[in-house]
C-alpha cells in the first residue's frame, strides 16, 4: 500500500489562539512553590540556580531554557519536555503577536512531504 503525502503547511500554520499561554514561570510561581511550601531562595538553591536567575524566570522576564527545563523537570519530577513545550507556546504566541502584520505579506508555498 502506497503512502499518502502529507502537507507541511497544515502542521506549520496554526491558527493563534485569543488567549496568551500561561508562562512556565507563572506556574512555578503560582502553583508549584506555593504546594512545595517553599520560598523562591530555597527552590533556587534546590535547582542550583541564583535566586535572581529563578525570580526572573518567575516573573515572566526570562524564558526557560532547555538547562532550566532540565532542572525543573527533575525539581517537579515531570522531565524537561513540558517545560520547554510551554515556553515555545509562550514565544511563538508572543512572537506572531508582533509581527502578524508582516506575516501576511510572506506567500505560503505549499511543499508536499512523504511520511
Amino acid at each position: 500500500m502506497a503512502k499518502q503525502a502529507k502537507s507541511i503547511s497544515s502542521r506549520t500554520t496554526e491558527r493563534k489562539s485569543a488567549r496568551r499561554p500561561t508562562h512556565p514561570g507563572e506556574i512555578v510561581r503560582d502553583i508549584v512553590l506555593p504546594e512545595l511550601k517553599l520560598s523562591v531562595s530555597e527552590a533556587a538553591r534546590q535547582l542550583g540556580v541564583t535566586r535572581q536567575t529563578l525570580h526572573a524566570i518567575l516573573s515572566g522576564r526570562s524564558g526557560v531554557t532547555a538547562e532550566m527545563a532540565l532542572r525543573l523537570g527533575r525539581f517537579c519530577g515531570n522531565g524537561p519536555g513540558l517545560w520547554m513545550r510551554m515556553q515555545q507556546a509562550f514565544d511563538l504566541w508572543q512572537a506572531e503577536s508582533r509581527i502578524s502584520d508582516s506575516l501576511n505579506d510572506i506567500p505560503m508555498h505549499r511543499v508536499e512531504a512523504a511520511e
